[in-house]
C-alpha cells in the first residue's frame, strides 16, 4: 500500500491492518493478552436544574496484559495522517490510571515507545521515548521482564502476584482504580507487609476489590484461613450473598458465638466474636494463629482505638495480616488509623470518583431557617407542652430537637421536603437524618401529614427505620432494593448512616448536628452510588443545619493527617482545629456488646443523647430535659442552591453563567464562533463537543426557550445577541427563493427539510434518518429519494449544507 492509500484509511483501518499485526507478531495473545477500546472512565456527570448527563469518555485503543487484569502497557493509535506520537499524551495518561511503565503511540508506521523504566535506571544517557520498526515491539516477555525489574519483585513473590483474579465469565471486571487497589494490596502483603490500610470513596466497590485480594491469597495458598470483620449484620449478609458468594462451601457465617474450624472463610460481626465477658470471647475458642488474613470492613469505626472491642481481637490474632477498609480514615488524637495500618498503600477518593463519572454528583440546597439563626428565647416563667418551666436561655440551631424541640420547625421541615419531592419526583427515595429516635419519630409523622394522597396509595410511603424499631428494620431490605418502591421515605438518626447500600437514594435529607468529617461523609455517602437503569445519575443535598459547610474544610478530600501525641515541651505549632471533634458517645457506642444479629445504630438510637456542652440535664432533679414548645412562629429565610465542580468546590451558580463560562473557555469571541460554525459542515459535532463539557441543551432550552436554535442559545447567553427563533430563521430563507436553482423535486425535499428544522432544530436535519420520516417516507426511500432529486448522495449533502449556509446567512455576512 502506498503513502497516498494509507493516508486516508482511517484510525480503525490503521488499527487493524497495522499496529495488530505488529503486536501479535511479537508474540502477545489476542484473546488473553490484548483488549481494544478498553474503558477506563464512565464519564462525569454533570448536573443542572433537574437535569443530569454523562460527558463522553475516550477510550484506550489497546491496553497489554501479561494476564487478564494485570496491565503492562499503553497503545494510542491515530490515522496515518497524523504524525507518529500524536497519540503520546493521551496514552500517558491513561498510563497512569492503570499505572504502568509502558507507553507507545502509533500512526501505523512504527510505533513511539515511552519506558517509564527508564528514569529509575542507573544508566545515563538512555531516551525515554525512542522511535521503533512495526517489526521490533517488544514481545511479552521483555516488558514483563523489564516490569518486574522495575518493581523489584522477587521470584518467591511472583507465585502470588501471578495469581489469577476470579473470573465470572461476564463482562465485570474491576475497574482502573480497583485493579490498582489490588494489586498494590497483593504486592505489600507478597512483600512481606503485615498491617494495610486501603481508603476508597464510599460506593466505589470496596467489598468487591476485598473480594479480589482475599481470592487472589487464597487461591495462592499464601493464605489459608481468613475472617472478614464488619460492624452490622446487612454488611455481613451482603457481602456473604454478593460479593463473596463465589466462596461457597468454603465460607461460613460466625453465628451462635461459634468459631468453625471446618471452614476457611469467615464472616463475622465483632459483636458475635467478643463481649465484655470472658465467656462471650468467642475469638478465643480458636489459637491466636489460626487465622492468617483479617480483612476489617469500615475500620475507621473503631478498629484502631486502642481500647475498642476490635482491637482486641485484632491483637489476639496479631500473628495475622490485616488489612483495614475505609471511606473516611479516622485521624483524631485519641484514633488513628494511620498509627495502627500505617500509611495508605492505595486512595481513591470521591472527587476522584465525582470526576471519573463512578460515583453521582451531588447538589446542595441550604435552607435557612429564623430560629436557627437568630436564636429562640422563651418568656419569663414559660412552660413547654408538658409543663415543664424552660430554663430561660437563648436556644439556638444545635438545640433544636435535642434539648429543645419546636413542633413548627418540625413542621416546616417536613413541607419544605415534601414540597421538594412533589415538584421533582415524589418516588425518589429519600433519607432524612434527624437528632435522635424522638426526632426520627416526629418527623416520620410531619411528613406523613404533608403527603395523605401517597400515604393513601401506600402507608409505607414514609417509614421510620431505626435501631429500636423492629419494623423499619424490616423495611430498610425494601427501602435499599431499586425494583421496591416503598418505603421512598425513611427517617433515621444513626442507623443508615453507614453501611447502606441505597444505589438509588435522590434525596438526603441533613436535620442532624454533624460536626464530626468522619460522620459527615458517610452520611452523604449513602447518595453517592450511581444507577443508570434507574436514572439515578445524581442526588441532592436538603441541608438544614449548615452541615455542608464542611465541604470547604481542607480536610474534606485531602489526605488524612496523622495527629501526633506530643509532650507539651516538643509541641512547636499545633492547631488544635486540625482535629476531628467527635461525638463523645460515638465511640462508646461502636465498642458497646450486643448480640449476634444486632445492627448498631450510634449515638442518635438512644432518645435524649445530647452533644458535650449541651445544657440538657437539670443539675438538681439530676434528669434529662428535653423541651417540646408549639406555636412558634418558624419562616424560611433563604435558599440557596450550589453545585459541586471540577475542583472539589461548591459553587453557587446559575446554568446560564455555566454555560457562558463554557463556551468563552471554546471560542475567545462571537466571531470565532461563528467561524468555526460556518466552516463545520456538521453542526452536530460542535453541539456534542459542547455537551461533552456539561453544556445541557435540555436544560438549556427549558432554561431560556425551547423554541431557539443551539447557535442562537450560544450567541445570546455567551455573546449577548439578540436571537432568531428556528421558525424565524426558517421565514427569512424562504423569502430569499433560494431554492429556485433546484428541481421541482429537490425544492419540495428541502423545504421540507426546513419544516423540520423549525420544528427540531438543526440536529434533525442533519440525520439520514430525516428522510424515513413523515411525510419524506411517503417519497421512497431515502436511496430512492436522494437519487431522484438530487442524482446522487454527494449532491443532496452539498444541497443541505448550503440550506445550513443559508439559515446562517446574516451571521456569516457580519463575521
Amino acid at each position: 500500500m502506498d503513502n497516498k492509500q494509507k493516508k486516508k484509511l482511517t484510525e480503525t483501518d490503521i488499527i487493524s491492518k497495522f499496529i495488530l499485526p505488529a503486536i501479535e507478531s511479537a508474540g502477545w495473545d489476542s484473546l488473553t493478552q490484548i483488549r481494544q477500546e478498553v474503558k477506563l472512565r464512565d464519564g462525569k456527570v454533570i448536573v443542572r436544574g433537574n437535569l443530569g448527563m454523562r460527558t463522553t469518555v475516550k477510550s484506550a485503543d489497546i491496553v497489554l496484559y501479561h494476564k487478564p487484569n494485570m496491565p503492562l502497557a499503553v497503545i494510542e493509535a491515530k490515522a496515518n495522517k497524523h504524525e507518529i506520537g500524536k497519540g503520546m499524551q493521551q496514552s500517558l495518561d491513561y498510563s497512569k490510571l492503570l499505572d504502568v511503565p509502558f507507553v507507545f503511540a502509533s500512526n501505523g508506521d512504527g510505533f513511539v515507545f515511552h519506558d517509564k523504566t527508564i528514569s529509575t535506571t542507573k544508566a545515563k544517557n538512555i531516551p525515554i521515548e525512542t522511535e521503533i520498526k512495526l517489526a521490533d515491539f517488544p514481545t511479552p516477555a521483555q516488558l514483563w521482564q523489564k516490569f518486574c525489574e522495575w518493581k523489584g519483585y522477587t521470584q518467591a513473590q511472583l507465585p502470588i502476584i501471578t495469581q489469577d483474579y476470579y473470573d465470572d465469565s461476564t463482562s465485570k471486571s474491576p475497574r482502573y482504580y480497583q485493579l490498582q487497589a489490588i494489586n498494590k494490596t497483593i504486592e505489600a502483603i507478597s512483600s512481606g507487609q503485615t498491617r494495610v490500610l486501603l481508603v476508597m470513596a464510599t460506593g466505589t466497590g470496596k467489598t468487591y476489590t476485598a473480594f479480589q485480594i482475599i481470592w487472589r491469597l487464597w487461591k495462592s495458598k499464601q493464605k489459608k484461613r481468613i475472617l472478614f470483620l464488619a460492624d452490622r449484620n446487612i454488611l455481613v449478609d451482603q457481602t456473604r450473598l454478593n460479593d463473596f458468594q463465589p466462596f461457597g462451601q468454603a465460607m461460613t457465617k460466625v453465628t451462635g458465638r461459634t468459631v468453625d474450624p471446618a471452614f476457611e472463610i469467615h464472616l463475622g460481626l465483632y459483636q458475635a466474636l467478643t463481649g465484655p465477658e470472658e465467656e462471650q470471647k468467642a475469638y478465643k475458642q480458636v489459637s491466636p494463629d489460626f487465622f492468617d488474613l483479617i480483612v476489617i470492613d469500615e475500620c475507621h469505626r473503631g478498629s484502631a482505638a486502642d481500647d475498642s472491642a476490635w482491637r482486641e481481637i485484632l491483637e489476639y490474632f496479631s500473628s495475622a495480616t490485616q488489612i483495614g477498609l475505609t471511606a473516611t480514615p479516622k485521624e483524631t488524637e485519641e484514633v488513628s488509623n494511620i498509627d495502627y495500618f500505617g500509611e495508605p498503600v492505595y486512595m481513591y477518593s470521591l472527587k476522584e470518583g465525582i470526576e471519573d463519572g463512578f460515583l453521582a454528583p451531588y447538589k446542595v440546597i441550604r435552607v435557612d431557617l429564623d430560629v436557627d439563626l437568630q436564636g429562640w428565647r422563651p418568656s419569663k416563667g414559660q412552660v413547654d407542652n408538658q409543663g415543664e418551666i424552660i430554663k430561660d436561655r437563648i436556644y439556638n440551631q444545635k438545640d433544636f430537637d435535642r434539648t429543645l424541640v419546636i413542633d413548627e420547625r418540625t413542621d416546616l421541615i417536613a413541607q419544605t421536603i415534601s414540597a421538594y419531592l412533589k415538584r421533582t419526583d415524589p418516588m425518589a427515595k429519600t433519607i432524612v437524618f434527624c437528632n435522635d429516635i424522638d426526632h426520627a419519630d416526629r418527623m416520620r409523622r410531619a411528613l406523613i401529614n404533608h403527603n395523605p394522597e401517597q400515604v393513601k396509595k401506600n402507608e409505607k410511603y414514609v417509614m421510620k427505620i431505626t435501631g429500636d424499631d423492629e419494623l423499619g428494620k424490616a423495611q430498610l431490605e425494601n427501602f435499599i432494593n431499586p425494583k421496591k418502591a416503598y418505603p421512598v421515605i425513611a427517617t433515621t438518626s444513626e442507623l443508615m448512616s453507614t453501611g447502606v447500600d441505597a444505589k438509588t437514594c435522590k434525596l438526603i435529607v441533613l436535620d442532624q448536628n454533624i460536626q464530626s468529617m468522619t460522620k459527615f461523609k458517610q452520611i452523604i455517602g449513602r447518595g453517592t452510588r450511581i444507577d443508570d437503569r434507574y436514572n439515578k445519575l445524581w442526588f441532592t443535598i436538603l441541608d438544614f443545619k449548615k452541615a455542608t459547610e464542611l465541604f470547604a474544610d481542607e480536610r474534606f478530600d485531602g489526605i488524612p493527617e496523622k495527629i501526633m501525641i506530643t509532650k507539651p515541651d516538643t509541641i512547636i505549632d499545633l492547631d488544635d482545629t486540625a482535629f476531628d471533634d467527635e461525638f463523645a458517645n460515638e465511640e462508646k457506642t461502636d465498642d458497646s456488646p450486643t448480640g449476634d444479629d444486632t445492627i448498631i445504630g450510634g449515638i442518635g438510637d438512644l432518645a435524649g443523647t445530647y452533644e458535650p456542652g449541651e445544657t440538657a440535664w437539670d443539675d438538681d432533679d439530676n434528669k434529662f430535659i428535653k423541651y417540646r414548645v408549639s406555636g412558634v412562629t418558624v419562616k424560611k429565610l433563604a435558599e440557596r442552591v450550589q453545585y459541586y465542580d471540577a475542583d472539589g468546590k461548591l459553587v453557587t451558580e446559575s446554568f446560564k453563567d455555566y454555560t457562558r463560562n463554557t463556551i468563552k473557555k471554546q471560542f475567545a469571541s462571537l466571531d470565532e464562533f461563528i467561524k468555526v460554525w460556518q466552516s463545520n459542515e456538521r453542526k452536530q459535532a460542535i453541539i456534542d463537543e459542547l455537551a461533552s463539557e456539561g453544556v445541557i441543551w435540555q436544560a438549556l432550552e427549558e432554561d431560556v426557550s425551547r423554541e431557539l436554535d443551539p447557535f442562537d442559545l450560544i450567541c445570546h447567553i455567551a455573546f449577548d445577541q439578540p436571537p432568531l427563533t428556528r421558525k424565524e430563521r426558517v421565514d427569512n430563507v424562504k423569502k430569499r427563493n433560494y431554492f429556485t436553482k433546484y428541481s421541482a423535486a429537490a425544492q419540495s425535499v428541502l423545504n421540507t427539510l426546513l419544516d423540520k428544522y423549525a420544528d427540531a432544530g438543526v440536529s434533525e436535519i442533519e440525520s439520514i434518518h430525516v428522510l424515513k420520516v413523515k411525510p419524506l417516507d411517503e417519497l421512497g426511500t431515502p436511496m430512492e429519494i436522494v437519487k431522484t432529486a438530487f442524482g446522487s448522495k454527494q449532491e443532496y449533502e452539498q444541497a443541505l449544507i448550503e440550506m445550513k449556509n443559508a439559515l446562517y446567512s446574516n451571521e456569516q455576512e457580519s463575521a
